[in-house]
């Protein structure tokens, strides 16, 4: 499996402590991607040595979750890594870009928590990542959202420039998820040189536009690099 590294983080999955694993490749070219060197990038690892750093962790983890790039792009050796963690008894977190919906169905039994980006309405996800997939973003929603066992949560970088207030408007129309969280756009890694010009939207600027979405009675989060993440009351 090609992956870009693992560590021990309480952040990933909420309450949680995690190992996360970041696996390599991913077909979007978004330009404020934040793991820009995972995107063609990555070091072949056998998954008999990632599974045994899992068993070397579990006396400080109660988790695993999955990251990217985007992991479904592996499936054949995510699904059998994803069959060895659940009889670990570990939970499970899978982040994605909802790029893959035919391969999410066939292993949503096993994720306890989904943590779907949806970079953009549905049409101008071309605009934004380069490519039209929002109609498979949609049907990986579902997918997830159908499964009774699993966890939904849906996730938008607020980029200035490349998003508006009303796009995230319509995106919150759009969706039918658990939590829906506003994430800080941050300039110093990027894909896109040119976005380091961007100033990072403030913590009041994404409140602003958390409370003017609250009344689709969603559960809204917003998520900095200063205070983390806030639930919207």
């Amino acid at each position: 499996m090609i992956i870009g590294g693992m560590l021990i983080s309480s952040l990933e999955y909420p309450g949680k402590i995690s190992l996360v694993i970041f696996t390599g490749g991913c077909i979007l070219r978004c330009p404020y991607c934040h793991n820009p060197e995972l995107i063609d990038g990555g070091k072949e690892i056998d998954l008999e040595e990632i599974k045994m750093e899992i068993q070397d962790s579990m006396n400080f983890i109660d988790s695993i979750v999955i990251t990217g790039g985007e992991p479904l792009i592996q499936f054949e050796e995510l699904k059998e890594l994803l069959d060895y963690i659940k009889n670990t008894g570990l939970k499970i977190k899978l982040d994605t870009n909802g790029c893959y919906p035919e391969r999410l169905e066939k292993i949503i039994h096993l994720i306890n928590y989904v943590a779907l980006d949806v970079k953009a309405p549905v049409n101008k996800y071309e605009k934004v990542t380069g490519a039209y997939i929002g109609d498979k973003v949609k049907k990986s929603m579902e997918i997830a959202q159908d499964s009774p066992n699993t966890y939904l949560e849906c996730r938008t970088t607020y980029v200035p420039g490349l998003l508006d207030k009303q796009d995230i408007m319509e995106i919150v129309k759009d969706i039918n998820c658990d939590l829906y969280t506003i994430q800080q756009f941050r300039n110093r890694v990027v894909l896109d040189e040119k976005l380091k010009k961007t100033p990072n939207p403030s913590r009041d600027e994404l409140f602003k536009i958390a409370r003017k979405i609250k009344p689709f009675n969603t559960p809204i989060k917003i998520k900095t690099s200063e205070f983390g993440d806030e639930l919207l009351e």
